[in-house]
């Protein structure tokens, strides 16, 4: 996503120095003492090692280069002795291969990827008592399918967001807006419909299919047996004629909105708001036949020698004044419950429906696909991501 200015953040950024400081304390104690059996680091956490590689979404690390006032990695520095090193990532598909290829100590995983990190054992299981933080957390985004595996729990939230069926308010003739406009060839938007160029957008055919044609009988958008992965495949190769823009990144999803060369589609809250600045041109909502979402997290990488470093800047990133800037300079949102008294903007986490536990309850969050099927299946194999990746990667190269 887009990251923006945020003018007001220079309390903020004080208050993370502040944070910085204060928390330093819980850091002491000993050394590296990794449990032989489960792979998780014992702790406690102690010496901070000399480096820590930081594998991220654009926007995740910032270290002053776009704003001085956007800048949560000097502090850390500053304060742990930690020397980070960051590189960005643009698909969750290049942050897979270059976790699985090694060099990098964390990563915030898509939660789309992050069981493919687990089954290729790239990442170790982490000890959340070791995280002052983490009690904090909104409790829907602990212990997860996507973060936790058996008793280990894997990954650490930073945000969420959700895919809204998005649409020009304009272009609106009393039509019931949901995923069938987008799908059925005669709809009065075809040619201006606005499709999210990933492997997850399968997804949202399912789940369309789901209502549409009960006798396929998915029951979960990421389980598919390959009769229902054909169908849905065959749905969005029809659908292909009437689409307008397929948008990879959050510039190309605005541009075309901000051009009238699409009228809806899935779109981010952050497109949203900046779509409709200074005017309300568009609105999003979570359609009748439902809709997925994303979360971000925090994995340590199974060969990392910077442990005490890699615990240290999770538990900083997830701290309420950390968690408060990062969710508004990258558009999701926080998953610190004390981060929404501390973000500049205090609509920010309405807007997101940060704190809305309803409003997150029916999102079918982004998952890695498994051929052990997700829906509890055991007679069949379903489809898994490879195949989601080089399936939608054939389509869209056709």
């Amino acid at each position: 996503m887009k990251p923006k200015i945020l003018f007001p953040l220079f309390v903020t950024t004080s208050l993370l120095l502040a944070g910085c400081g204060s928390s330093e304390n819980t850091f002491e104690g000993q050394s590296l003492d990794v449990n032989k059996e489960e792979g998780m680091y014992a702790g406690p956490v102690g010496d901070s090692e000399n480096n820590l590689n930081v594998l991220v979404w654009p926007g995740y690390a910032e270290e002053g280069n776009i704003d001085p006032v956007i800048d949560w990695v000097t502090p850390f520095e500053k304060n742990t002795g930690c020397d980070v090193s960051v590189k960005t990532f643009n698909t969750p598909q290049e942050a897979l291969n270059l976790m699985r290829a090694g060099g990098y100590d964390i990563v915030s995983a898509p939660s789309e990827i992050s069981f493919g990190l687990i089954e290729s054992t790239s990442v170790q299981p982490i000890n959340t008592y070791l995280l002052a933080n983490y009690e904090n957390l909104f409790d829907d985004l602990k212990e997860r399918s996507w973060n936790k595996v058996e008793e280990n729990i894997y990954g650490v939230a930073q945000g969420r967001g959700v895919n809204l069926l998005t649409y020009n308010i304009s272009k609106m003739n009393n039509q019931v807006i949901n995923w069938a406009l987008t799908y059925n060839p005669e709809s009065d938007f075809a040619g201006k419909i606005s499709v999210h160029d990933s492997p997850m957008t399968i997804a949202i055919a399912a789940l369309y299919l789901m209502k549409a044609n009960p006798n396929l009988q998915i029951t979960d958008p990421y389980s598919l047996d390959q009769n229902q992965f054909d169908a849905v495949m065959d749905l969005i190769v029809s659908q292909k004629s009437i689409v307008g823009n397929y948008w990879a990144d959050y510039q190309s999803d605005f541009n075309a909105i901000k051009n009238n060369q699409v009228d809806i589609g899935l779109s981010w809250q952050e497109t949203i708001n900046a779509v409709n600045t200074p005017t309300n041109i568009v609105n999003g909502i979570k359609p009748v036949e439902g809709t997925t979402g994303w979360v971000n997290n925090w994995m340590i990488s199974k060969s990392t020698k910077s442990i005490n470093c890699s615990y240290k800047w999770i538990d900083w990133m997830i701290s309420p004044q950390t968690n408060a800037l990062t969710a508004e300079w990258f558009g999701e949102a926080p998953a610190n419950k004390e981060a929404c008294g501390l973000t500049a903007n205090k609509n920010h986490c309405a807007v997101f429906n940060a704190q809305d536990d309803k409003f997150w309850s029916d999102i079918y969050y982004w998952q890695y696909p498994q051929t052990k099927c997700l829906d509890g299946r055991t007679e069949i194999t379903c489809v898994g991501y490879e195949d989601w990746f080089l399936t939608w990667t054939n389509f869209r190269n056709s």
